[in-house]
């Protein structure tokens, strides 16, 4: 950690700045699903006028957060405690901070020893009572004694002194120091026990990813001015019941990031079930809207198998009803062909049970798992496997095309 004495850098600091950020959205989630709780009249903001802001009807939260090293300790010289008193109290010289509805919090991973300012500002606690009056006295010490020439140790020290007494005693007043708080690893650890109350154990980390996925990519359109306000309860309560909804035993979760997937159609002409639907005489079009649909049921099938959301044999099950509903179909084209069809009858009749697959096949995996692009694409996928088609005589005529590529 910097020291506002010596105006020296601190290495570990600078090498877990990005660490500090991902530490920052981290505990602005964990704050969010802390004060479902409460009720949902609230917003949480990440860089807004701190680190963190959580504002309700009558009062209003601030915090300032230091991610450091194990052991590190706060001092009374220490940069965290003076950069922090500088942003809170130039704010109450600009009148950006109402102190009498504001309450701020220095949450610090790092030590404040017993007999420092930040021991003092702490909540009461074994050690001894808080103590404003003895903190102002180690602050006004600590600044009497500095020899600290950096920009930045000049700067923390001018918006103390801009204060007088008063107000300096108002700001300590409503500062609370938390020492020894839970670092970006444990933060993680007490979010997945509130995911495994929302969805169980079993689910808790694929739940807690897709919330955290949500919430880092929300905060970035917020912080890029591309979306919306902070973060209000209304709308974290309906993404998190969402996405818990997600994981009820009939249903599994959609992600986001799969449903933009578009696929590029071009690297995709040498696939069996392109050529399933070239022979069909599906035009350009919906070869598109083949594709797209056979790369998000590719990645969303894969992510459920790898993250363990599927039952044992629940996927070799769906096929089967897939292959099964297909079979009823394509068998009865088949018949009613016979056997001299010509071959326009016979692309005519593809187009039909293509036609069907596109607009009415929607058997689910799961009955709360009603995204069209897991049929679809699941189709796509067994047409590539040659367990589906849609030509009447697609098994000869791709055994035709593929045989001479395979010898190759």
């Amino acid at each position: 950690m910097g020291d506002a004495m010596s105006g020296k850098s601190d290495p570990f600091e600078a090498s877990a700045a990005a660490l500090g950020y991902l530490y920052q959205l981290r505990m602005a989630l964990l704050v969010c699903v802390e004060n479902l709780q409460t009720g949902f009249d609230w917003t949480v903001a990440i860089e807004a006028g701190d680190d963190i802001e959580t504002v309700r009807d009558t009062s209003t939260d601030w915090w300032q957060l230091k991610h450091r090293a194990p052991g590190t300790r706060m001092t009374d010289a220490s940069s965290d405690l003076w950069k922090t008193l500088r942003i809170w109290a130039t704010a109450v010289a600009d009148q950006q901070l109402i102190l009498e509805r504001t309450n701020l919090f220095l949450l610090t991973t790092g030590i404040a020893p017993e007999g420092t300012v930040g021991a003092y500002l702490a909540p009461s606690r074994p050690g001894g009572p808080r103590n404003e009056a003895e903190a102002l006295k180690l602050l006004n010490a600590a600044r009497t004694k500095s020899s600290a020439s950096s920009s930045t140790a000049v700067a923390n020290f001018a918006a103390w002194d801009a204060l007088d007494t008063n107000q300096r005693m108002n700001l300590l007043s409503r500062i609370q120091v938390l020492d020894q708080a839970d670092d970006i690893t444990r933060t993680g650890s007490k979010l997945h026990g509130r995911a495994v109350l929302a969805v169980s154990r079993t689910h808790a980390q694929a739940f807690l990813q897709r919330l955290e996925g949500w919430f880092f990519q929300r905060c970035i359109a917020h912080l890029a001015g591309m979306g919306p306000g902070p973060v209000t309860g209304v709308e974290f309560d309906e993404v998190f019941d969402q996405r818990r909804n997600q994981f009820r035993p009939d249903s599994l979760p959609i992600d986001a990031d799969v449903v933009d997937l578009t696929g590029d159609a071009s690297e995709h002409t040498e696939k069996t079930f392109v050529r399933q639907l070239t022979l069909a005489g599906i035009g350009n079009r919906r070869i598109r809207m083949a594709v797209r649909d056979y790369v998000r049921a590719y990645e969303q099938r894969s992510r459920w198998s790898n993250e363990n959301l599927l039952r044992p044999g629940e996927l070799g099950d769906y096929e089967r009803r897939l292959v099964e509903e297909w079979e009823r179909r394509f068998n009865v084209m088949v018949d009613d062909l016979g056997e001299d069809a010509a071959e326009s009858e016979m692309r005519e009749q593809a187009k039909k049970i293509y036609a069907w697959v596109e607009q009415d096949a929607r058997s689910k995996i799961r009955e709360g798992c009603d995204e069209a692009f897991v049929t679809t694409g699941s189709y796509q996928m067994l047409a590539d496997e040659i367990r589906v088609g849609w030509h009447p005589d697609f098994e000869a005529r791709l055994m035709a095309l593929l045989e001479p590529a395979a010898g190759r």
